[in-house]
This record gives C-alpha cells, sequence and structure tokens, in this order.
C-alpha cells in the first residue's frame, strides 16, 4: 500500500500544527475558566513566536508535499513570516483596546488571528483549488468573527453581518470558478491545470475562462479591486480597530500571494489575454480609491479607501508579470502592512467612546503627544510614497518596472493618484500640527504599544533609505516561482 503521507510532509506543517494546538490550548483555558486576558495573550504571541522560528529554521526548498496539494519554497516562506508578524503585532496592539472599548480580551480573540493565520498560510501555500479553498475559508470565517467581535456595538454587528454576506457572494464565486477549472481540465492541481492548457486537452475554453473569471472576482473581494471594494469602508469602520490593520495588511497580502501564485502556476498561458482587464481595474481601483478618499471625514474610512487605492498599485505589479513586478509586489506588501499597522494602532489609541474617529479628534495631538503625532505623521508620508520613507522606494519600484514594461499611460494614472492621495493623507497632518486642540484628555497607552509603534516607524524610514536587504529577500522568493 502507498504511503500518501510521509514524515517529510508532516515536518512541512510544523508551523501551521503548532498554531492550531496554540489556539485550542487557549481556547481550553477559557473553558475551564482558567484564562486571564494576559495569559491568553501571552500563550498566542508564544505560539506565532515558535511558528516563526521553525519557518526560518526549517530547511527551504522548492518541495510538492501531500501528493502535489501543498509547495514549501522560498515564496511560501516569504509570506508565512509577513503572517506571523502582522498577527504577534496584532495581538500585542489588541491589549488595551479592548478593555477601552468595554469588551475584555477573551479567548475567542487570540484563537481567531491564529486560525486566520494558518489559513493565510494554506493559500499560499496551495498547489490545489481545494487547499486554497480551506485555506480561504478558514480566515474568512475566523475574519466575520473578528469584524463583529465588539458585541456591545451596533457599527461592528453591522460590519460583521455585511461582512458575512458579501463573503458568501464572493465565496460562491470562487467555488464556481474552481468547479469550471475542474470541469474543463478534469483536475484541481496547479501544475496539472497547466500541462491541460498547455497542451489544449481541455473540454471547453468557455468554461475554462468563465472559470478562471469566476476565481478572479472571488480575489478581487478579498483584496477590495474595484467594483468589489463596496465593503471595505464600512467593514474598516465598524470592525475592532486593531482588526481593521489586521483586515488590510495580512489578508490583502494572503490575497495577492495566492493570486500570483495561481496564474503563475495554474495559467502562464492565460495571463496574456487578461492583461487588458487588469490594466482597466489597476486604473479604476487607483483612481476611484483615491477620489472616494477625498471626501471623507472618518479617518478609518478614509483609510480604507486608501487600501483601495493600494490595492491598485499592487494590481500593477501582477500585470507586469515578471520578477520584477512580482518582486516589487513582495516589497511593497511588507511595506504597507508595516505602514498601516503602525497607522491602525495610533488610531486605536486616540479612539475612546465616540471620540477618535474624525480628522478634527486628531487637532493638537502634536502638542498632546509629540511622539506620537511624529509616527503617524511618518506613515502617512510613507502611504503618500513621499521620500526618504518606504513607501516611496515601494511605489518607485513598481512604477519603474510598469515604465520599462511599456505601460507608460498606467504609469501616468499611477502617478497623478499618488499626487492627489498626498491631499488626505496630509489633512491628517495639518490637523495634528496646525490646528488647536479641542480635547484636553490625556490618551492612554501601554509603553508597548508606544515601543512597537515606534519600531515600526524606524522600520519605515531603514527601508526608505536602505531596502536592498528586503529587496533581495524579496527577488529569491520570487525567483523560485519563475
Amino acid at each position: 500500500m502507498p504511503q500518501f503521507i510521509t514524515s517529510t510532509d508532516l515536518a512541512s506543517i510544523i508551523p501551521e500544527i503548532i498554531l492550531i494546538i496554540t489556539a485550542l490550548c487557549v481556547l481550553s483555558l477559557e473553558m475551564m475558566r482558567l484564562s486571564r486576558s494576559n495569559v491568553s495573550l501571552f500563550v498566542s504571541s508564544l505560539g506565532l513566536v515558535t511558528a516563526g522560528i521553525v519557518v526560518i529554521q526549517g530547511d527551504i526548498i522548492n518541495i510538492v508535499l501531500f501528493g502535489g496539494m501543498l509547495q514549501l519554497n522560498h515564496y511560501s516562506v516569504f509570506f508565512d513570516i509577513l503572517y506571523l508578524l502582522v498577527g504577534l503585532l496584532t495581538l500585542i496592539f489588541s491589549q488595551g483596546y479592548l478593555i477601552k472599548k468595554g469588551a475584555e480580551l477573551r479567548a475567542e480573540y487570540p484563537a481567531l488571528i491564529l486560525f486566520s493565520v494558518v489559513g493565510m498560510m494554506l493559500m499560499t501555500r496551495a498547489n490545489d483549488l481545494v487547499i486554497l479553498f480551506l485555506g480561504l475559508e478558514l480566515l474568512s470565517l475566523s475574519l466575520y468573527v473578528l469584524v463583529g467581535f465588539l458585541r456591545n456595538s451596533l457599527l461592528s454587528n453591522e460590519s460583521g453581518i455585511k461582512y458575512l454576506l458579501l463573503g458568501a457572494f464572493s465565496t460562491g464565486f470562487f467555488l464556481f470558478g474552481a468547479a469550471l477549472t475542474y470541469g474543463a481540465t478534469g483536475t484541481t492541481n496547479y501544475n496539472e491545470i497547466a500541462l491541460a492548457v498547455s497542451s489544449q486537452s481541455i473540454l471547453s475554453n468557455v468554461y475554462l475562462s468563465l472559470g478562471i473569471g469566476l476565481l478572479f472576482i472571488g480575489f478581487a473581494f478579498k483584496v477590495a479591486l474595484v467594483p468589489f471594494h463596496l465593503w471595505s469602508p464600512d467593514v474598516y469602520q465598524g470592525a475592532p480597530t486593531p482588526i481593521t490593520g489586521f483586515l488590510c495588511t495580512a489578508p490583502k497580502a494572503a490575497g495577492f500571494g495566492a493570486l500570483i501564485k495561481l496564474f503563475i502556476t495554474a495559467f502562464p498561458e492565460v495571463h496574456l489575454s487578461w492583461q487588458e482587464l487588469f490594466w482597466i481595474l489597476a486604473a479604476l481601483t487607483m483612481s476611484i480609491g483615491n477620489i472616494s478618499a477625498l471626501v471623507q471625514t472618518n479617518v478609518k474610512r478614509m483609510l480604507a479607501f486608501s487600501s483601495v487605492s493600494h490595492a491598485g498599485y499592487l494590481l500593477l505589479g501582477v500585470l507586469l508579470f515578471n520578477l520584477d513586478g512580482i518582486s516589487a509586489v513582495l516589497f511593497y506588501l511588507v511595506v504597507y502592512s508595516a505602514m498601516n499597522l503602525g497607522a491602525f494602532s495610533i488610531i486605536s489609541i486616540v479612539e475612546r467612546d465616540d471620540k477618535g474617529m474624525t480628522f478634527k479628534d486628531y487637532r493638537g495631538l502634536s502638542s498632546k503627544n509629540p511622539l506620537l503625532a511624529i509616527f503617524m505623521a511618518l506613515f502617512m508620508v510613507s502611504l503618500a510614497g513621499f521620500p526618504p520613507t518606504a513607501g516611496f522606494i515601494a511605489k518607485y519600484g513598481l512604477l519603474s518596472a510598469a515604465a520599462a514594461n511599456g505601460y507608460i499611460w498606467l504609469v501616468i494614472i499611477a502617478v497623478l493618484n499618488t499626487l492627489l492621495s498626498a491631499y488626505y493623507y496630509l489633512r491628517l497632518i495639518v490637523n495634528m500640527y496646525m490646528k488647536k486642540e479641542d480635547d484636553t484628555e490625556e490618551l492612554k497607552y501601554t509603553i508597548m504599544n508606544q515601543y512597537f509603534v515606534g519600531l515600526l516607524a524606524v522600520i519605515i524610514l531603514i527601508l526608505g533609505i536602505a531596502p536592498n536587504f528586503l529587496l533581495e529577500i524579496a527577488e529569491k522568493a520570487t525567483t523560485i516561482v519563475f
């Protein structure tokens, strides 16, 4: 009898096993009423750190596992480390926020973050549509609960329901697309799909085209591409602020990471016929996201539409479909995650009761807390793409790669959108430094929160001045998939 699961297979998923066991331990402690908020946070953080050590210390080789269902390589490891770091920082920034909002940190909260990280790891490790779907659903189900975690907040409840309903539609599109792809090629394995397409041994070109289109719609919802972005402002506004920061970073990275891997591995020859669509979607997403952000008065909604516009920039890299474009996307995702996590952590500090949500609530922050104001200004400047921040390097990498491949008009649109975005980013800085203080109430936050916010700010500056280290890692991670 053939051995379908080997020791190598099991060894490759040790990080996922560690995270699942940690989540179950945290939930068990809660059931036995032995858990306290600090205990749950510590155990969950320890699980993430341990999984990260295993990922870094493991032998990174390009190997297919579980009969072709999973693939472990530098590309998947790059994303694994990103997910683990974002999850760890989200737990740290959540420590005081939920108590402040009247929702004590229960064990379900860190457990769901751990489950969502496992789902994202499966998405970028997947070499089969079935595994991709399982990872996507594990991520989605966890996020549905996390978005509506503030049970006493009607806004949070509304956000959770909206995200659940629209997420169910996107799941339906994805499943229908996977079914049509299977019907056209007779397989769900990425490599076998590519072989069937290249050899023209497919049942129907119509089935295949519809399948790819519906799969892309499922991804477009997750990464908030126009016109599948309408859920993002309401969900971002109503969700707990640390979860909003988590939602617009790691899951977006997972969506783009899985999308890139799917198209590179399964549909390399089909990509050329989809370039015009990607071009249009990238231009629309950048433009509509930025224009919508201009008129927002709520900071979280502004950053929601900002997230939409950044998805347009990232799609530009996917459009290029080469080493330079994809490596620029990977670098951009790391920088974007650091910028947004830092910004939303400061928002979670400023936010209290019904205050801290609008631009006016940030008036005089420079005099109330100069350090936080400096950090927030740095994150906004980096999001706008100004030197010498990492945001400038990230956008420059994408735009230079696009220009080198002849997408001049798309680069011009991207540059104009960058200039347009400066208005609403600088608007927040103007309120912090040039408007009189309306509220003199002292901000409450932990030293750890300020420490890690400062660390993210330093990272943004270092990557803006000396980005070569991360650029080399991103290029190495990309090389393996080409």
